[in-house]
């Protein structure tokens, strides 16, 4: 057989092991036997939060098990398919192919199956702010909303925006948008912290190079079961007009609002639901979340790290450089992964920027 192929089968049969190892395919089951007897008990719906929370535990359970199944079985046949045909040149290429998507799927498995932060499986709320970089960063602002919202895509996450302000000239000063889908969170966390861009500025006439910088913060999307207490005392609420692209009610009414927690200073806003009273209760919910986030920290000895452990917006803050100009890369300081497909970054594929840092974090522990 192939050396190289070799190689790929001894790898694969390493990610198997260690999903098996992890995954726990017995105790899995019997845990979903447990959840789906308490579905048949009498007034399980007279409380609808817990219900709907259990449901939505069962009904993950049974997709990573049958994801995991499905993956098992798949190392099989190709284990099979090798021994048979890995002599055949003509079959090579097909089954290295297949050997490189398994042995991601394989992956990507092992690290989700490392996810033991609580918070891991919720949704995310994102929020991009423009840097030290002025037009040019509101820029690059608007250009990391489209790489977040392909991944989404790519990903099959529901997206949706639910506040922005644009900029002076060009693109965003600031957006922040929701990510609705099973470990959202677990994966978007990676992602916090400053962006920087390096190119030639389609906005200067001299075509000289610029660097911009936009800042990620990620927290989990808690929905309405966050448990923070907030006195009306320590809130100043505005209201204003939407500045989305209008319709029936965008824009007619000043149904915008924005709430400031006073003791925190922390400020959250909601302007995409249809009513001035629907984007209230939902900036409520985000600013639980935040403070819900900023609790966590202080609790990890972090405190204010996501609001003040960035530094400014700028140099010697970053995270990772997105270089278009004199040559093409993405690196993540970090970890040290890096790519030259720029292009492809750009339009939503940072997963190996992802794994990357989840096998970092997983390592250092």
């Amino acid at each position: 057989m192939d050396k190289d192929l070799l190689t790929a089968i001894e790898e694969i049969k390493q990610e198997r092991e260690k999903m098996k190892a992890l995954a726990d395919f017995p105790a899995m089951e019997k845990k979903i036997a447990k959840l789906s007897d308490i579905t048949l008990k009498d007034g399980l719906w007279d409380d609808p939060q817990k219900a709907g929370k259990l449901m939505k535990e069962l009904e993950g359970l049974k997709k990573d098990l049958e994801s995991f199944r499905r993956a098992e079985k798949s190392a099989e046949s190709l284990f099979e398919m090798a021994q048979m045909y890995g002599e055949d040149e003509s079959f090579r290429k097909e089954l290295l192919e297949e050997s490189a998507k398994l042995s991601a799927e394989l992956r990507g498995i092992n690290i989700k199956l490392q996810f033991n932060d609580p918070a891991d499986g919720n949704g995310a709320i994102v929020t991009l702010h423009s840097g030290a970089g002025g037009t040019e960063a509101c820029d690059w602002c608007q250009m990391l909303l489209r790489m977040y919202t392909r991944w989404c895509e790519r990903r099959g996450y529901d997206f949706k925006i639910i506040d922005m302000i644009s900029g002076d000239e060009a693109g965003l000063k600031s957006v922040t948008f929701e990510v609705s889908g099973r470990f959202a969170y677990g994966y978007l966390k990676s992602e916090t912290g400053i962006h920087r861009l390096v190119r030639i500025s389609p906005f200067d006439s001299n075509k000289r190079r610029h660097t911009s910088f936009a800042s990620c913060d990620v927290i989990p999307d808690l929905g309405e079961i966050a448990e923070v207490e907030i006195k009306d005392s320590d809130l100043k609420i505005d209201t204003y007009r939407a500045s989305g692209a209008g319709g029936q009610h965008v824009n007619k009414t000043d149904s915008a609002v924005r709430i400031t927690h006073l003791p925190t200073g922390v400020i959250v806003a909601c302007q995409n639901e249809r009513s001035q009273h629907q984007n209230k209760a939902r900036a409520m919910q985000l600013l639980q979340a935040r403070l819900a986030a900023l609790e966590e920290d202080k609790r990890k000895d972090k405190t204010q790290r996501r609001y003040d452990g960035m530094g400014q917006i700028g140099w010697g803050h970053q995270i990772r450089s997105y270089v278009f100009m004199p040559y093409q890369m993405a690196k993540d300081l970090r970890t040290g992964y890096e790519t030259g497909n720029i292009s492809a970054v750009m339009d939503g594929d940072i997963d190996g920027f992802i794994e990357a840092y989840l096998t970092h974090g997983q390592n250092e522990k």
